[in-house]
């Protein structure tokens, strides 16, 4: 189930645990980043075993729209991972609504 700006935001303010990985490339996270820890798309394969301890965790990924993140989420479901949620609309969004 995806997760959207609202609901992310949320969950920032209440300081709740999750894993949260910004898929975008490293020059958009120097212009505008939400926290997340950094993982270009192209890396996540490479990447995937140093999260095996979060497989049944909540992991939340996004992008600039959500489109990247969305092919990440579905990438990740297929490796095992229980709980991936696509950030709705992204960066753009986030923007969006101001925050």
């Amino acid at each position: 189930m995806d997760i959207t700006v609202m609901e992310l935001k949320e969950k920032l303010d209440s300081k709740e645990e999750f894993v949260f990985i910004d898929v975008r490339e490293p020059y958009e996270y120097e212009e505008f980043n939400l926290g997340a820890q950094l993982i270009p798309m192209g890396d996540i394969p490479g990447k995937l075993p140093e999260f095996e301890e979060y497989k049944d965790k909540e992991i939340v990924v996004h992008c600039r729209s959500g489109a990247r993140s969305g092919q990440v989420k579905e990438f990740m479901l297929a490796s095992g991972f229980k709980n991936v949620r696509n950030l709705l609309g992204g960066v753009l969004e986030w923007k969006s609504l101001g925050y």
